[in-house]
């Protein structure tokens, strides 16, 4: 299994407990229903077959996570120790069945298990289990469900922070070089006080915009204990994913096409289209930004509040004690990170920059960290331990490096001294 692969698995570990880790407010009763209704529900599991999770698997991750101290990389997968070996049903015998169940929506299992074997889709000898059969075409979605009504009910968080409710709304056409962009508005709300932790205007709605919207609403207002998004693709990233869960941060999604979840913020976005872009009479982004944090924080922040009967502001800061702050160090969760193997000639290549790596690391697989906005500044890690900055490559000084007998590093010719340290081999 790749690193990639083990973050989106403790990512999603992470998902399950992580109301068991604010027991405060759970009893026993609680916590044994909470344990219940995950362990009956169906989950659509990274890098596994299986769509349901056992009561003592779920504590075991509990367990795991508060042992470590709330290290992420505690919910890693362990290696199999049956890799390699043949699996209960064989990839070609699996897209057989995925290709027959789609032709065949409406067959029940024991018949599609007949006409598995009626049509030879499965090799000689082999029999088919209908409980297997049942549990892959239920981890991939292929089982009919009813369309029985939902039970849909009006909620509110119990504490400021507990919840952030966010999306992204088409704003006006603005000025850019000369052309006329199309803007688009990054919003946060707080669930409890319906505060806005941070709202500001861009001319993408991509994940690069969305995470400096994000860091923004944390340094302002803290950490949220759970953020709940749509499904859109920046919402739907990786880094997203990873960056909530190593702040502690449940990443909760609404389920497709219903928008009902997210009421509070599609009603915020309602107020920004019809009392503040009415009123709005610039034409560059920066205006624009400038005039909504002006009426975020002279009206609708001071404005009761027509659920709550409060004003956002003072909702919000009557509860400050349960407030998380976020870390010193928060930029280092919103780095990028890629995989890269270090060359024979010490190089890596990152965004069409070529940088040199600590000898020792030759030939192995590394993780390189850095902000796309800054992407001379390149921290390395190994088996989860820094090795510091990268440094570019200079051409011209590797032409003047020689080793001794040692295989200590050497420069020759002048100026060698002015281009600082190079990395040496121990």
């Amino acid at each position: 299994m790749t690193e990639e692969q083990k973050q989106r698995v403790a990512v999603f570990r992470f998902g399950i407990i992580h109301e068991f880790l604010d027991a405060v407010r759970l009893d026993h009763g609680e916590q044994e229903e909470l344990l219940r209704r995950k362990c009956a529900r169906s989950w659509d599991i990274p890098s596994s077959s299986r769509s349901s999770i056992g009561r003592s698997t779920i504590l075991r991750w509990v367990h795991q996570y508060k042992a470590s101290g709330g290290k992420l990389e505690s919910l890693y997968p362990h290696e199999r120790n049956d890799q390699g070996k043949t699996r209960a049903l064989d990839e070609e015998t699996s897209l057989a069945l995925v290709e027959c169940r789609r032709k065949m929506p409406e067959l029940t299992v024991p018949a599609l298990i007949h006409i598995m074997h009626d049509q030879k889709l499965v090799p000689a000898g082999i029999s088919l289990n209908p409980s297997t059969v049942y549990r892959f075409l239920h981890g991939h979605n292929l089982m009919i469900r009813e369309n029985n009504p939902v039970d849909r009910r009006k909620f509110e968080a119990e504490l400021p922070n507990d919840l952030w409710q966010c999306d992204a709304m088409h704003g006006p056409r603005l000025m850019s070089d000369g052309k006329k962009r199309k803007s688009y508005m990054i919003a946060f709300i707080d669930d409890h006080s319906r505060l806005i932790p941070h709202g500001q205007f861009y001319f993408s709605e991509g994940l690069s915009c969305f995470m400096d919207a994000f860091r923004q609403a944390l340094l302002k207002r803290g950490l949220p204990r759970k953020l709940y998004t749509d499904n859109g693709s920046a919402f739907r990233s990786r880094q997203l994913e990873y960056t909530a869960a190593a702040l502690g941060i449940a990443l909760v999604h609404a389920r497709p096409y219903t928008p009902q979840g997210k009421g509070k913020i599609e009603r915020f976005n309602k107020t920004v289209q019809t009392q503040f872009l009415p009123c709005f009479k610039g034409d560059t982004l920066k205006e624009i930004n400038e005039a909504f944090d002006l009426w975020l924080s002279g009206d609708y922040h001071v404005r009761s509040h027509s659920a709550t009967q409060q004003t956002p502001f003072k909702r919000f800061t009557a509860r400050m004690e349960c407030l998380r702050s976020a870390p010193e160090n928060l930029m280092d969760y919103f780095r990028k990170r890629i995989q890269r193997r270090v060359n024979k000639d010490r190089s890596v290549v990152m965004e069409r920059r070529l940088f040199e790596a600590p000898v020792e690391l030759i030939g192995k697989k590394v993780e390189i960290l850095y902000h796309e906005e800054s992407p001379e500044q390149v921290e390395i890690r190994y088996q989860e331990k820094s090795w510091g900055l990268l440094r570019q490559v200079d051409l011209h000084v590797n032409s003047r490096v020689k080793r001794d007998k040692n295989s200590q590093i050497e420069i020759s010719g002048e100026g060698a001294c002015e281009t600082g340290q190079l990395w040496e081999k121990s």
